[in-house]
């Protein structure tokens, strides 16, 4: 693969085991002597780390928190994601868009419209109308029942309002999720997150080789 850089994102529903894998898989790339940055959203950046506080923990309207989502985004993109992929490196990124359109469009009910609007403004770049977004090139998604999601959660750590929400909502977020996973297939691998964390590893494993790229 060269010193192409490669942009994973890791997605799904609070509680469904992204984070240990995210680090797993950064250990497997430096071992084969990649840089990798590792890093998460909304946050990466100093500035969007402030963003993130007020979004997990303030209350707001679907239309304010999604903006702000959108705006750490951005920052997180220029000053972080972008440059590390321009130098070849691998990027891991625990949670990105698809996150927003689960959330703030399926849990929240915002109008996908307005999210695929700001998606574009802050993933074209300089690119015009219509013109190529950054997007990653895998999205692990771990797929977990809303209910399972719910009885880890409830044995967590203190909630955000995120985490703190109903089964309800995160059934709809779960639902926003497979929307994105329909209507972007290519760039998506589902993992069944229900099971033993070293089962769900051995898929995660073999889907970042069965694309070449720890050759």
């Amino acid at each position: 693969m060269g010193n192409s850089g490669r942009f994973i994102t890791f997605e799904g529903i609070d509680g469904a085991g992204k984070s240990t894998q995210v680090d797993a898989l950064a250990q497997l790339f430096r071992g084969v002597g990649r840089t990798v940055l590792v890093t998460r959203e909304p946050g990466g950046t100093a500035l969007a780390e402030k963003i993130r506080k007020l979004v997990l923990h303030d209350a707001m309207d679907p239309l304010t928190e999604a903006l702000l989502v959108f705006a750490a985004r951005r920052d997180h993109l220029v000053q972080l994601i972008e440059p590390a992929l321009a130098r070849g490196d691998v990027v891991l990124c625990d949670r990105f868009t698809d996150s927003s359109f689960a959330y703030q469009g399926g849990g929240r009910g915002l109008d996908l419209a307005v999210l695929s609007m700001l998606e574009q403004w802050v993933q074209g770049g300089q690119a015009p109308a219509g013109g190529p977004m950054r997007q990653p090139d895998l999205t692990l998604w771990f797929d977990l029942s809303p209910a399972q999601a719910a009885r880890r959660l409830a044995a967590a750590r203190e909630p955000d309002k995120f985490e703190a929400q109903n089964e309800a909502f995160f059934a709809r977020v779960a639902q926003g999720f497979l929307r994105r996973v329909e209507a972007h297939p290519q760039r998506f691998f589902r993992l069944d997150a229900d099971r033993e964390r070293a089962l769900v590893w051995a898929d995660v494993e073999a889907a970042v080789r069965s694309r070449g790229w720890l050759e």
